[in-house]
């Protein structure tokens, strides 16, 4: 089980409110539901193995050089990520609590928490469970391995399981079709443009047609018409250096470089004296407990 810990700590950010604090007074409540839901996660899934993913980068080099409005309009200065001043103390907990607990806690210089789990899905020998709310890791569901992405849109008790079924259902492409099909759409939540005039129809149209967006392209380049919506040859050659730049920004990576990691689930804390500080500190005694509890059954 891979764990995209940024979006499941936004998501417990603004989920729980701010009025859950340590004795001190400042808000825990990211820390707080974080804990819980890898708790619930564990005792619902009983993952074999467990990896936390972090953002070394949030919004890493090789991506703005490729679409320079790749997560622009969520700068805050200079090249910070725009983040609630609240939650970005949190943050540093949080890296302490998987620390203590003993929670394999992986980031990559110049990648996001995405490609480490690009990285960790293209490595593991079997299945893998993906928890997120982004969409964009659908590109990695794969049936015959199996990876499927348990999505949180609904909640940690509500997960959606995402294969490539859904994915053909809910898009209208082929289950692993998902990057070159936002490519083609856009992703305004990024800052992706996407084509001019192709939305998601048209999108999908294509990428059934052609399979890849390689295929489309070539055919785009062989000056063919077939399979081409009416207009929608002339928006995609408009848009050739856009389309040819893009997938270094939707793809997740596969090759992050990663430090040796034990993902194997701790049976007990890797430092104790650690976690009571961090416990008592933040007040943290009873979501820690849970997890502890659900880890030692594991």
């Amino acid at each position: 089980m891979l764990l995209d810990t940024p979006s499941l700590y936004f998501r417990a950010f603004y989920g729980i409110p701010e009025t859950i604090t340590a004795p001190d007074g400042s808000p825990v409540n990211a820390v707080r539901g974080l804990i819980d839901m890898i708790a619930t996660l564990v005792r619902q899934h009983s993952p074999a193995q467990l990896a936390a993913t972090m953002d070394a980068d949030w919004r890493p080099a090789f991506r703005v050089t490729a679409i320079p409005t790749y997560k622009a309009h969520r700068v805050a200065q200079g090249d910070e990520e725009e983040v609630p001043d609240t939650l970005v103390p949190q943050i540093a907990v949080i890296e302490q609590v998987l620390d203590a607990v003993g929670i394999a806690r992986l980031e990559s210089p110049g990648y996001e928490a995405d490609d480490v789990i690009g990285t960790l899905t293209h490595q593991a020998p079997g299945a893998v469970d993906i928890v997120t709310g982004d969409r964009d890791l659908f590109q990695l569901v794969d049936d015959a391995r199996p990876v499927r992405v348990l999505y949180t849109a609904r909640g940690i008790r509500n997960l959606q399981i995402v294969d490539e079924a859904f994915v053909s259902a809910k898009y209208g492409i082929p289950g692993r079709g998902y990057a070159d099909f936002a490519t083609l759409r856009g992703d305004p939540s990024d800052g992706l443009p996407g084509v001019p005039g192709v939305g998601e129809k048209t999108a999908a149209s294509l990428i059934t047609r052609f399979g890849t967006l390689e295929s489309m392209l070539a055919a785009l380049d062989s000056g063919t018409a077939e399979g081409f919506p009416a207009g929608a040859r002339t928006r995609l050659s408009a848009a050739r250096d856009y389309l040819a730049a893009a997938p270094a920004v939707v793809k997740v990576a596969h090759d992050a470089p990663l430090p040796a990691a034990d993902l194997n689930l701790p049976a007990k804390p890797r430092d104790p004296e650690s976690l009571v500080r961090l416990a008592d500190k933040y007040g943290l005694d009873s979501p820690l407990n849970r997890l502890l509890d659900v880890l030692a059954a594991s």
